[in-house]
């Protein structure tokens, strides 16, 4: 026989829920994250370093280290001079340029008779240290001057690229991929590290541009 409920009529009634159910979180599955980035899980900010070096671009899925070179000397009475070459029109030059200009080759700035000591050259790219010089048709004429210029700028710390203004005007295409070929050999993942950022096991930060 059933237990009679003796409390007054107005009391509150216990109600029996069942209870919760505890759903376990599925197991989550973390894809490896590729070399060079956080294994914290943080997606890092651009620009992407792997092994210290950091990567400026990309050309046929070979990443580019980037090059700067520091403290480059620069002599200001060239100023005027270097104005004045940028508006003379050298054919060979203008079609480079229109290559090159605005980062559309690969997202890598170049800068136009950029004055390196008491010289002038033709295009330089800071952020990898690199020299491009469209020789004329007096090359052949000043070979030692060129030669002697040449080794100054190397002595620096700078890769130089030459072209010929013939090769640029009949087969500017070849000239682009022959420049693409020599960044990816002098500045691709196998190229040794900038001077300075490794020494004795310690990590550098990147030098400040200037």
């Amino acid at each position: 026989m059933a237990e009679k409920d003796t409390r007054p009529e107005n009391s509150p009634r216990e109600v029996n829920f069942p209870p919760p159910v505890v759903h376990s979180p599925p197991a989550v599955v973390h894809s490896p994250p590729p070399e060079g980035w956080s294994q914290t899980g943080v997606v890092p900010n651009t620009p992407v370093v792997v092994a210290d070096r950091v990567i400026l671009t990309t050309i046929n899925n070979n990443p580019i280290i980037r090059n700067f070179i520091k403290d480059l000397p620069h002599n200001p009475t060239l100023n005027q001079y270097a104005k004045d070459n940028r508006k003379a029109g050298i054919l060979a030059e203008v079609l480079f340029w229109q290559q090159v200009h605005k980062g559309i080759f690969h997202k890598i700035d170049f800068d136009r008779q950029r004055i390196i000591g008491n010289y002038i050259v033709d295009f330089y790219v800071k952020t990898l240290g690199l020299v491009i010089e469209i020789d004329g048709s007096s090359h052949n004429e000043k070979e030692e001057y060129d030669l002697e210029r040449q080794a100054y700028l190397e002595k620096l710390g700078l890769k130089v690229f030459r072209v010929p203004d013939s090769a640029v005007l009949k087969n500017l295409n070849n000239v682009m991929l022959t420049l693409e070929e020599f960044i990816v050999e002098q500045y691709g993942p196998n190229s040794p590290p900038t001077e300075g950022w490794l020494k004795a096991g310690v990590v550098h930060s990147p030098p400040e541009e200037k």
